[in-house]
């Protein structure tokens, strides 16, 4: 069944929320700054916007030298001997490649964000300030300075295209002004020491996570069905509280001046709440109002099952049990389903179906408190894009994945206060399978900041290279051993007299001549003494070697 993914949620919340001041994101948690010149250092850092895609380094910063690609980086292909400041030549005799690693300055325009910055991830870059090309309205300055009448109200949105999951390093936008300053500092040959730095505000020994998304959303799916495990590995040294995004229909005028539903099916109580139609099909399938309900329901499983410890292992069984029997079009809003995924979580149904109905119900042309409190609550925190989780406030960027919401929790703790299970687990290559677990991983040295391997993994692999030496030692020895007694034998092939037909009696062997005494010595002497007058002494002479067939072994 096709559903919506970032982008069209986010074009979504836009619209229904006006546009407005809640499509720019002003509430950032993330710095920048310029060291080096002095001349462009302010002490406040530089204003910008984060982009909605890519994984940054939360409770770290990158600070490298700023290179200015003079362009705007659309085509895949990219230039890495251009830009400023000027290198010298190098071997090939043309300007040397920026030096890794390195920020890259973008200009804006041309493609979209997440283009730009995946060919200067290509690059080499380990981050791209994308400098803006469109003077604030309200920066008189910046106007007058740039002699142009077009301004932009606000600073537009660094959003996912649908398709920056393969982005890993961090990006800004920086406003034009200051990005002018910056690049004729660079295209005078000079050079620009930038910092990216992000923090997660760090109150006390306990963090507090949100997750905002809706029933239908894909993205958040995996999310939601393996997080239970890092929730319990938490316990009470966080506090979890999930958020269900439900659109004003009184703001998208989805209820009419007479107070007609003017939305149909996408909305509950006459038009005051609503959620986009998951198959885009208004006939058919799920139905927006459908996925409204499904929101106040989890809303009130929260309340009764999760918002008293801050874990809710309940809610997270419901959403597991929901999503493996009614994530379906036939059985999203099947009240069959619903209550069996109630039966596998240990939910009682009457104490939500009364939740859902004293808040207010969905059928009245009334108002319901608890879909009224999230819609103020999403309001506040400025919600633009779904999925998004917040760590103490700060919304995170990149992928929603489990990995990066654990090690931002981690980052969240007042130092020295994190739970034992973020120093177990946090250099984990599998931080799930290590807090499953119980804190152990395998291949890595847990609670060991620097990289390592374990104890076993080290036995294992140094009994594995012995086996393999031994294994070609004796296989050389084996071959070794072989070749000298073909070499004997051959020898005593050319002195021996040939045997007599059968009836005739055997000639008597002549002795060795010296001829043959000393070639035999000579092969033998290659790879063991002849004599050595103690106890591992080979058999007194070359030829008692030879008579036994080289039984006897070469090494002793």
């Amino acid at each position: 069944m096709p559903r919506f993914g970032i982008i069209s949620v986010a074009s979504v919340v836009a619209f229904l929320s006006g546009g407005g001041d809640a499509a720019t994101p002003d509430n950032v948690s993330s710095r920048l700054q310029v060291h080096v010149p002095q001349s462009l250092f302010k002490d406040d850092g530089y204003d910008h916007r984060e982009a909605l895609f890519g994984i940054p380094p939360y409770g770290g910063s990158i600070a490298q030298n700023l290179y200015y690609a003079d362009s705007d980086l659309c085509d895949p292909t990219v230039d890495t001997r251009k830009g400023y400041p000027i290198r010298a030549k190098d071997e090939t005799g043309k300007m040397a490649p920026w030096p890794s690693p390195y920020l890259l300055m973008i200009d804006r325009g041309g493609c979209s964000f997440v283009q730009k910055v995946r060919n200067a991830q290509r690059s080499g870059a380990a981050g791209v300030i994308i400098a803006d090309n469109t003077c604030l309205c309200s920066d008189a300055d910046c106007v007058s300075a740039n002699g142009e009448d077009v301004c932009q109200t606000a600073e537009p949105i660094m959003a996912d295209d649908g398709s920056g999951s393969d982005i890993s390093i961090p990006s800004f936008l920086m406003f034009k002004k200051d990005a002018d300053a910056v690049k004729a500092e660079l295209r005078a040959n000079h050079m620009v020491h930038m910092e990216m730095k992000w923090a997660l505000p760090s109150p006390d020994d306990r963090v507090e996570y949100d997750l905002w998304t809706v029933p239908s959303d894909m993205v958040s799916r995996d999310f939601q069905k393996n997080f239970k495990d890092v929730a319990v590995a938490l316990g009470d040294r966080a506090y979890f509280t999930p958020h269900q995004y439900i659109y004003d229909g009184v703001k998208s005028h989805c209820q009419g001046a007479d107070g007609e539903n003017m939305c149909f099916n996408l909305c509950t109580n006459n038009g005051r709440y609503c959620a986009t139609d998951p198959d885009n099909d208004l006939d058919h399938g799920i139905s927006g109002a459908d996925v409204v309900k499904e929101s106040l329901r989890r809303i009130c499983i929260w309340k009764h099952y999760g918002e008293s410890d801050g874990i809710g292992k309940e809610w997270w069984d419901y959403i597991a049990e929901f999503l493996h029997r009614c994530d379906t079009p036939d059985y999203f809003a099947n009240d069959d389903c619903i209550k069996d995924a109630y039966k596998h979580s240990n939910i009682d149904s009457g104490t939500i179906d009364r939740c859902m109905n004293d808040s207010g119900g969905l059928t009245a042309d009334t108002p319901n408190a608890f879909l009224d409190l999230e819609m103020a609550a999403q309001t506040r925190r400025g919600v633009v894009v779904l999925p998004t989780a917040f760590v103490n406030t700060v919304a995170l960027r990149g992928a929603l994945t489990i990995p990066t919401v654990f090690n931002a929790i981690c980052a969240g703790y007042l130092e020295g206060t994190e739970p034992k299970i973020c120093t177990q687990c946090d250099k984990c290559p599998n931080e799930l399978e290590c807090i499953r677990n119980g804190g152990k991983c395998d291949g890595v040295v847990v609670g060991v900041s620097s990289g390592g391997i374990s104890t076993r993994t080290f036995t294992v692999s140094l009994l594995a290279v012995v086996a393999a030496f031994g294994g070609i030692g004796y296989l050389h020895w084996k071959k070794t051993r072989d070749e000298m007694r073909d070499q004997v034998r051959g020898i005593l092939a050319e002195y021996m007299p040939p045997a007599k037909s059968m009836g005739e009696p055997p000639t008597a062997l002549s002795p060795p001549s010296s001829e043959m005494r000393d070639q035999v010595r000579g092969i033998l002497a290659e790879y063991m003494p002849l004599e050595d007058g103690g106890d591992n002494a080979v058999g007194g002479s070359p030829m008692d070697f030879a008579r036994r067939g080289g039984t006897t072994h070469l090494i002793s």
